[in-house]
């Protein structure tokens, strides 16, 4: 498992947006970027700026991805005929921490990874402790039973915060999710723009 290598928040600020669209985020309370320079007045963003800034927020959105796990993935996504964009879209929504979090049985992306890697999940069944083990469709997604009165879960299944997506078919009394589908990013429920194009852009030209 990776180790968180910077502050959780810190990339709201960095981007100047609010990426998991949650109150807590320092964004809310300052809203210039962080450190010693972060009241200086901001440059305009050459190309390359831009697409670097939408490969960040995209695999910052996801938790403690590594560059060489995203840039892989992106490669998988290349590969497969169809738009690249919305492919790699696809298979970052297909993790399994991104499911968890997606079906709200825990609240932060962060602690989508930890449940899992817990062992707290099983997949059809199987108890699955990776994070990053890809879903396919039709997959069922359960919290074990020693886990289902975690108050870490019961809390996030009846927060308001964020709802399920459609391509989630999810029971909350029983803690179980069924992954009907793989989604669009138009099926996604990103709190910010995300612009999947321009990582496909930012790691053709680099």
């Amino acid at each position: 498992m990776t180790k968180r290598t910077s502050a959780k928040y810190k990339i709201d600020r960095r981007m100047g947006e609010n990426i998991w669209g949650r109150p807590k985020s320092p964004v809310n309370r300052r809203e210039y970027g962080p450190g010693q320079h972060g009241q200086r007045r901001k440059n305009k963003l050459s190309d390359f700026g831009t697409q670097l800034r939408a490969k960040q927020k995209l695999k910052g959105y996801y938790g403690d991805l590594t560059e060489k796990q995203f840039k892989r993935i992106y490669v998988e996504a290349a590969r497969v005929k169809g738009d690249t964009g919305e492919n790699l879209v696809g298979l970052l929504e297909r993790r399994l921490d991104a499911v968890v979090y997606r079906a709200k049985l825990v609240p932060t992306v962060f602690a989508a990874r930890q449940f899992v890697n817990h062992g707290h999940v099983t997949v059809n069944g199987q108890r699955v402790n990776i994070p990053s083990y890809r879903v396919n469709e039709g997959d069922v997604i359960e919290v074990r039973e020693r886990s289902k009165q975690m108050a870490l879960v019961l809390e996030s299944v009846v927060s308001a915060e964020r709802d399920t997506p459609e391509y989630l078919n999810c029971d909350h009394s029983k803690l179980v999710v069924t992954f009907v589908r793989t989604p669009t990013l138009s099926d996604v429920p990103y709190p910010v723009v995300m612009e999947p194009n321009l990582v496909v852009e930012f790691y053709a030209k680099n």
